[in-house]
C-alpha cells in the first residue's frame, strides 16, 4: 500500500504531532508546516485520534473498528472463495453421478 516515495512516520511522531495541535492552539496547517509534513496527513491523524477518543463525527470509525472491518472483509473474501470451490465440486460430482 503506498509507493516507494511514501514517507512512514512512527506512532510516537504522530502522537506528538497531534499533541502539538491540541496543546498549542495552532491550526493543523500551521503545526504541519512547522513539522515539515503534509497538512492533509496531519489532519487525517488528528481526525482519527478524535474518533478514537470518542470525539469524532457521528458514524466515524475508530481504529479498532477499522481493524475489525478489515479482518471481517478478509474473512468474508476467504469464505466466498471456499463457497465457490465447494459449489464447483458439487456440480462436478453431480455430473459424475449422472453417468
Amino acid at each position: 500500500m503506498g509507493n516507494k516515495y511514501t514517507k512512514r512516520y512512527t506512532a510516537e511522531f504522530k502522537r506528538d504531532a497531534i499533541a502539538l495541535v491540541d496543546s498549542t492552539g495552532k491550526t493543523v496547517t500551521a503545526v504541519a508546516r512547522d513539522l515539515g509534513i503534509s497538512s492533509e496527513c496531519l489532519r487525517g491523524w488528528y481526525r482519527q485520534a478524535k474518533a478514537d477518543r470518542g470525539e469524532g463525527a457521528p458514524g466515524e470509525l475508530t481504529t479498532a473498528e477499522r481493524e475489525e472491518l478489515k479482518r471481517l472483509r478478509r474473512q468474508n473474501a476467504e469464505q466466498a472463495k471456499t463457497i465457490e470451490v465447494l459449489r464447483k465440486a458439487a456440480v462436478f460430482f453431480a455430473k459424475e453421478s449422472d453417468r
